[in-house]
């Protein structure tokens, strides 16, 4: 078994077509037939054929191939690529069609999705307490961690035993700590996904989701309804995607480790800080199954609440090295004042994502602003 950073760079050199050291890219949204080997559709049986002779771009393109090839190897089950994270979300959702869905914070697009087919088909929604109560066979307990903003973690173990023991199915998005950080199969996950415009992506250039299941024919069903949901990844941001999983062992080690920093440094300081309210990150919890779910190390995400709104206004707006914006697991750092874009999370609360900066510097920044609020 070779290391993570050499797998990433060679996982998919099976899927080599030209003598291109870099894949190219295939921008065609349609493919010629291949004349010496019509098949009609009537006659397929297994739509893996598209991976080798490609007929549309909904359907699938050499790019998407071999990055999903990539991924299944790297995540450890069978990936299916999408559009965006959501892509991938109402994709499980429309294919294991459950009546009941669990889950407690999470992001608000998912929220989204779940009170649309609340709206719609009367699926029910409960929070992870009630799993005892009214989960049954076929349900799914979704569970974000770490959490969304927060950056503070939930036991995967925990809940997937008290899912399995009702017959539900435990989807878990690892977006905040992906591999090497926390691999959720270890802790008795039946799906993963990702967005994978984050930490996968890295550089604030593309979009794009990652689910991954157990069994390959579960994966192959997921990409026939992906053909009919139009929610397949395209082609430039396979190809970007593909290009920043190169070097993405390098950026999350680094991430990871200065975030630790950071948040151990403000949280020994915080009484210098008046307008430090609470902080709230992974390597803070004292929960004993913490360390062990993220033994890669903690995630890049932590979040911080001050006194007012007017002082996180001034607080965003004042830092040198952080940019203030949306997303994050990005090269550069970004906070967000996540009122923002969220109406219901604590208006004082600000999410802070490290990129690949001097952790020395991203300290300066903050203490430097958080000292004159």
């Amino acid at each position: 078994m070779v290391d993570l950073a050499t797998l990433l760079l060679h996982g998919d050199d099976e899927h080599n077509r030209v003598t291109d050291v870099a894949p190219p890219i295939n921008v065609a949204s349609t493919f010629r037939y291949d004349n010496d080997n019509l098949v009609p559709w009537r006659d397929i049986t297994n739509l893996d054929c598209l991976d080798e002779y490609p007929v549309y771009s909904r359907e699938g393109h050499p790019n998407g191939v071999r990055l999903e090839a990539l991924f299944s190897r790297f995540l450890g089950g069978h990936a299916v690529c999408y559009s965006c994270g959501l892509g991938g979300f109402l994709s499980a959702m429309v294919h294991f069609n459950p009546k009941r869905v669990f889950m407690d914070q999470c992001y608000h697009g998912v929220q989204g999705i779940v009170g649309i087919m609340k709206r719609n088909y009367g699926v029910e929604r409960y929070g992870l307490a009630d799993i005892e109560k009214h989960a049954q066979k076929g349900d799914i307990v979704h569970v974000e961690t770490p959490i969304n903003p927060f950056g503070t973690s939930l036991d995967i173990s925990e809940l997937a035993r008290r899912a399995h023991a009702k017959g539900a199915l435990l989807m878990v998005d690892s977006t905040f700590a992906p591999p090497p950080l926390q691999n959720a199969w270890d802790f008795g996950a039946d799906m993963i996904m990702h967005s994978a415009t984050k930490y996968f992506g890295g550089h604030s250039d593309l979009l794009s989701g990652v689910l991954v299941v157990k069994d390959k024919e579960t994966a192959s069903k997921l990409k026939e309804d992906r053909i009919c949901l139009g929610s397949n990844i395209s082609n430039l941001d396979s190809y970007l995607l593909l290009r920043s999983l190169r070097t993405y062992d390098l950026r999350i080690k680094r991430q990871s480790e200065s975030a630790t920093k950071i948040v151990q440094y403000l949280n020994d300081h915080k009484n210098d800080f008046p307008a430090l309210d609470k902080l709230y990150h992974s390597s803070l919890q004292s929960d004993d199954f913490v360390k062990k779910q993220l033994s890669g190390g903690y995630g890049p995400v932590f979040s911080l609440t001050l006194k007012t709104e007017e002082q996180c206004k001034k607080f965003c707006s004042s830092l040198k090295l952080f940019q203030h914006a949306t997303s994050l697991g990005g090269v550069e750092s970004l906070v967000e004042w996540r009122a923002m874009c969220d109406s219901d999370i604590d208006q004082c609360l600000v999410r802070v994502s490290i990129g690949c900066e001097s952790a020395e510097d991203l300290t300066n920044d903050l203490t430097t602003v958080l000292s004159q609020l």
